[in-house]
């Protein structure tokens, strides 16, 4: 996955067995990788057949597949929560015809339980499924959205708080157990994420591009529990993080992955202008990189 500029700069997908089309219609704006996630299952997806389109898709284009996700609960026992437990293992298995190592998604909760409820759980599934990618080679890589959830309680993910990584890293003290960082979900808790993020860089394994914007005239007069919005998500290039600190600290920190646009989130930047918007954090980041690689001259 290593490229010249050695951080690639790509976007998400997440619609299902449409992937191979919609990658072909956008990889030539530029787009070096691509990071296809589900939501909550599978939802019956042909895994086989779907990475033989994306390589289709791809081929001869230099971008990658940096990553696969399905996003749920699997720490719970209803039968939609079960089948994402099966798929977090069937993505683990086929991740190799993806041409990636890494797997994403939510670590799921105890729902409506705090998050030290959570961990004997998260060290139940994630022991096991955390020891089962190690053995194919595979990362496994945890969000840190919140899903509108708290330390107290939530339905989604406990992942969302530097507190709760340290549990569960403890509890489940795997090398190849990560996050899938990103600042907007630290902003909008009011975590600056720039120290968090050379505390934590070396347990980085994937990063979303997505920003926000911190309204702190509406938090100085009404607070974050008041009726106005106090924080709102961006995309690349429109938020308040300065992406070029965020990279030099990835950078001073060895990484060598990807840093995927998770795109429809902006406010301004949605519907006919999706794509625009998303471009145009593209390009941006690509700047906030150092721009293209250039050879130093031989002696």
């Amino acid at each position: 996955m290593f490229t010249n500029e050695g951080i690639r700069i790509g976007t998400l997908v997440n619609k299902g067995e449409k992937n191979p089309e919609y990658i072909r219609q956008i990889v030539g704006h530029g787009f070096e990788s691509f990071s296809i996630t589900f939501w909550k299952t599978l939802g019956g997806v042909d895994l086989v057949k779907l990475a033989d389109g994306v390589r289709e898709a791809l081929d001869g284009t230099g971008a990658v597949i940096s990553s696969i996700g399905v996003f749920g609960n699997p720490l719970e026992t209803g039968e939609e929560d079960v089948k994402s437990l099966r798929d977090w293992e069937t993505l683990i298995d086929h991740a190799h015809l993806f041409g990636t190592d890494l797997v994403c998604g939510f670590t799921g909760r105890v729902r409506g339980k705090s998050i030290d409820e959570s961990i004997p759980r998260f060290k139940e599934v994630f022991g096991e499924l955390g020891q089962r990618a190690a053995d194919k080679g595979v990362r496994i890589a945890f969000e840190n959205c919140d899903m509108g959830g708290t330390w107290k309680s939530g339905d989604w993910n406990i992942a969302h708080n530097p507190d709760a990584w340290k549990l569960m890293f403890d509890a489940v003290p795997l090398d190849n157990l990560g996050l899938e960082w990103e600042p907007c979900h630290q902003m909008v808790s009011l975590i600056d994420p720039i120290p968090q993020l050379r505390e934590w860089a070396p347990k980085v394994f994937h990063v979303h591009g997505k920003d926000a914007t911190v309204l702190w005239d509406v938090v100085r007069k009404h607070g974050v529990h008041g009726k106005k919005p106090f924080a709102f998500h961006r995309t690349p290039g429109f938020g308040d993080s300065n992406w070029t600190d965020i990279i030099t600290i990835l950078r001073q920190n060895g990484y060598k992955g990807t840093i995927d646009i998770e795109g429809w989130h902006d406010p301004v930047y949605k519907g006919d202008l999706e794509m625009t918007g998303q471009v145009r954090g593209l390009n941006y980041l690509k700047e906030c990189r150092g721009g293209s690689f250039v050879a130093n001259p031989v002696v």
